[in-house]
């Protein structure tokens, strides 16, 4: 089995939820295997330090999750168009791993889910794949051969999969967004086996 590294951070659960649907995905790839993180909060108090464990949900994230992946699913809400800052300070950690190349030539795709349908859901996903391309990652976004790409009515983008939550938090995924959920995560976890086989 290799892994496929989803990782998220979520305020409110839905980013959570795309995230189970992706791993779904992922596993659906004889061979490969969903392993799900997550990331602290970042506090404004300084020295803050968050419990090892989180109260719920999947472990924090540590670097040999990042080293040892075979491919990485990366997903963040949007804030002003931009992932949260518990994302990317996370990703600001990892200049060990870029100047080791541990992520280099590896699948890689993004995932967000916003508050409006033009709260900066393509603009996040945007900002998620820098770091990704900085890491020597290969983008993989989501093909409209995926036929709930073109009947969505709320989220969904070819740059990755989105959700739409609505101003209050409260919109359940839909079966569409959940439909390119898995799609996304079966396409990194595909394109990974085929590279790790040499195709």
């Amino acid at each position: 089995m290799h892994d496929i590294l989803v990782l998220y951070y979520s305020r409110t659960g839905a980013t959570a939820e795309m995230a189970r649907h992706i791993a779904r995905g992922v596993n659906e790839v004889p061979g490969m295997h969903a392993r799900v993180r997550t990331v602290p909060p970042v506090s404004t108090t300084c020295e803050s330090v968050a419990p090892a464990i989180p109260d719920d949900g999947p472990p924090y994230v540590e670097a040999r999750d990042l080293e040892e992946c075979a491919g990485l699913l990366l997903g963040s809400p949007t804030r002003f168009g931009n992932m949260a800052a518990p994302m990317k300070y996370f990703l600001d950690t990892t200049s060990s791993q870029w100047l080791a190349g541990s992520l280099a030539g590896k699948p890689a795709g993004v995932f967000t889910s916003t508050g409006s349908i033009h709260g900066g859901q393509e603009s996040t996903l945007l900002s998620m794949m820098l770091p990704l391309l900085h890491h020597g990652m290969v983008l993989v976004g989501i093909p409209y051969s995926e036929s709930a790409l073109l009947t969505t009515q709320s989220g969904g983008t070819p740059y990755g999969a989105s959700h739409l939550a609505g101003p209050a938090d409260d919109r359940p995924v839909s079966e569409d967004e959940k439909a390119l959920c898995r799609a996304q995560g079966r396409r990194v976890a595909h394109i990974a086996r085929a590279l790790l086989e040499g195709q």
